[in-house]
């Protein structure tokens, strides 16, 4: 394919991105920004229960914030008796409601100082976390450089950019320009920083996918059009578990977008995942039926 088609498709996955942000975000007034008690999350007087001892933390993707991407994944989590949270990180001066495109390593500062702020709340040592595509990426800076081992539990990926991502070959028509990468990384470093070859990623990826203590797990989808390729995604060590979204439902064609807002095969299986001792089978049938 050529670069042209390449940057069309990927283009097309964009918008359709935003589209799908937008129409989520549509659902929520401007009072629901970010997401309050009345929403059932980010409800800082909430206690975790004997059966849930750990709140669970909701990281974003790029270009998504702590209430549009979570419209789903959080009320099920709250409904099944858990503490959630969420954040906005990586916010751009004059860019509203978008977030997740500021430097990497200083939005892992950020969540660090959230997960704090959680942790004091509600007495846990330590909390669960869940993130979309970068949101599930950062979190391993935060855990691997900023003392995050001893204070996360388990992370959980939606089709986490882990290694990076090509973008559909996107990358190298960037490099082929020169101080195209510099260019677009002053603009929206949190996206250079997800590109193949970033020094942001060599600095992660030269330390161990894993850390001893923290259990992960991650999620993919065949029909990943903006982290690509999408075997990447997937973490190497003995404490994770990488499934294929398309093996617990062939028919589930979900892509990047879907697969961490609204797919609810995802939704049920990280339930599973925080709660293995009581998790349901996680199959087109007994989700969708």
């Amino acid at each position: 394919m050529s670069g042209i088609g390449r940057a069309s498709r990927l283009v097309c996955s964009l918008l359709s991105a935003l589209t799908l942000t937008l129409a989520i975000g549509s659902t929520a007034s401007a009072a629901d920004r970010p997401a309050t008690v009345s929403s059932g999350w980010n409800d800082f007087s909430c206690k975790p229960s004997a059966a849930h001892p750990r709140p669970v933390v909701l990281v974003h993707g790029t270009l998504g914030n702590a209430t549009d991407n979570w419209l789903v994944m959080a009320p099920y989590l709250v409904k099944r008796g858990y503490c959630v949270f969420s954040l906005d990180y990586g916010k751009l001066p004059g860019v509203p409601v978008f977030y997740g495109l500021g430097p990497i390593d200083k939005s892992a500062e950020e969540l660090s100082a959230y997960v704090d702020k959680v942790r004091a709340a509600t007495g846990a040592d330590k909390v669960d976390m869940v993130g979309h595509s970068q949101g599930g990426m950062m979190p391993r800076y935060y855990i691997n450089f900023l003392g995050g081992a001893s204070k996360v539990n388990h992370l959980i990926g939606l089709a986490p950019s882990s290694h990076g991502t090509t973008m559909m070959g996107l990358t190298k028509l960037m490099d082929s320009v020169p101080g195209a990468r510099k260019a677009l990384g002053g603009m929206a470093q949190g996206l250079t920083d997800q590109a193949l070859g970033s020094d942001f990623l060599n600095r992660l990826n030269a330390s161990p996918d894993t850390m001893p203590g923290v259990e992960y797990s991650v999620i993919a989808t065949k029909y990943d059009q903006v982290v690509t390729p999408h075997g990447t995604n997937f973490l190497s060590g003995p404490n994770v578990r990488n499934v294929m979204l398309q093996d617990l439902c062939p028919v589930d064609f979900s892509e990047h977008i879907s697969i961490g807002s609204v797919d609810r095969i995802v939704v049920h299986w990280v339930a599973g995942r925080l709660d293995p001792a009581n998790a349901e089978p996680t199959t087109c049938a007994s989700v969708l039926s």
